[in-house]
């Protein structure tokens, strides 16, 4: 089928706080605010955001682990956000999520060869010798020995825990996976061993991931492209290389600025960032992030900057840095061709 393998459009979820009293109006927690975005097959879309800025509950939407409030939600075309219970089991083969703990996303009561065989025996009957031979299959597409198969959760190293959840996820044979902070609870080098597989698998299999993290390294290594979040909104989204190359947004700027530089000969953004992240029940008017730019005028604090496409193929959401002429708000429905990632170059 033509077009992107996930499309997003306007996707929003709230949370009321309490029932309320006397009919007055309920506070919300506006945790995704018009969200919109798309995956080709085959390509890796970063979500990059501080704590709180909705990129998990971002997951759980494409999931549909939770319903929106608004927007949709399409596989292939197929809105799922608006599918009943039993017509989303057959889209629940499309897409798999692989979580960031890798302990607790684990039945600690199950062997790791029966981890990897459920999700298939939801939808089809395996015989014994199908079990052992499909358990043994996919621990070996993900690095692991067959004979783990028999062990428990507990019984393994953090690293393997998450191998074995992408072999879960994997076991289904998924177009789409998300992978939220996947990488984040291990040691540096089991994270540069479990990204490096994933690229693997995503060169071997076509999978498409929506890779949500905090760490701009893992995001500069893995991905294709990258959606900047900033209190429930995408403030700029870019291709991988663009991107840190130059910043437009000064949000992009200031996260980039406060990442380590491994390299001591390479210059660090030197931007100011202030203040805390403001509450999603009473974000500030226009510009969220106006109250810590160091750049913003009157008209960021009146005016919701809309995302404006940029000569790169960007967009970005800035008064100041992207002046909207003719904005439109399919401005994210067009994808740029994928970029190449970089292999990571030797030390001398």
């Amino acid at each position: 089928m033509n077009g992107p393998l996930l499309k997003v459009e306007n996707l929003t979820k709230h949370y009321p706080l309490g029932a309320g009293l006397l009919k007055r109006t309920i506070p919300v927690v506006r945790a995704v605010e018009d969200v919109s975005f798309s995956v080709e097959a085959g390509e890796t879309l970063c979500i990059v955001g501080e704590s709180g800025c909705g990129k998990s509950t971002v997951a759980r939407l494409l999931m549909r682990l939770t319903d929106p409030t608004g927007g949709r939600v399409l596989i292939d075309g197929t809105d799922i956000a608006g599918l009943t219970k039993y017509e989303l089991r057959a889209y629940r083969r499309r897409m798999q999520m692989v979580f960031q703990d890798p302990y607790s996303s684990l039945n600690p009561r199950l062997t790791a060869g029966q981890i990897i065989t459920e999700p298939v025996e939801n939808f089809e009957r395996l015989s014994r010798k199908q079990r052992q031979a499909f358990a043994t299959e996919f621990l070996q597409k993900v690095g692991m020995s067959p004979h783990m198969k028999d062990r428990f959760p507990s019984e393994l190293s953090g690293g393997q825990r998450q191998r074995l959840g992408i072999a879960r996820a994997l076991a289904l044979n998924p177009s789409l996976i998300i992978a939220d902070e996947a990488v984040s609870a291990l040691d540096v080098s089991v994270q540069a061993q479990i990204l490096n597989l994933l690229m693997d698998l995503q060169q071997q299999m076509g999978i498409a991931f929506v890779f949500i993290s905090h760490d701009l390294g893992v995001v500069e290594h893995i991905g294709h492209r990258v959606a900047i979040m900033y209190l429930g909104r995408i403030v700029e989204l870019a291709p991988c290389e663009a991107l840190f190359a130059k910043p437009i947004h000064p949000y992009t700027e200031a996260l980039i600025a406060a990442a380590p530089v491994p390299d001591p000969t390479r210059a660090r953004l030197e931007v100011p960032i202030e203040g805390e992240v403001p509450s999603p029940i009473n974000p500030p008017s226009g510009c969220a992030f106006h109250p810590r730019c160091p750049i913003a005028v009157e008209r960021c604090r009146l005016e919701v900057p809309p995302l404006v496409s940029m000569a790169d193929g960007r967009v970005v959401a800035c008064h100041m840095r992207a002046p909207a002429t003719d904005a439109s708000p399919q401005a994210l429905a067009v994808v740029p061709p994928l970029p190449s990632v970089a292999e990571p170059q030797p030390s001398s």
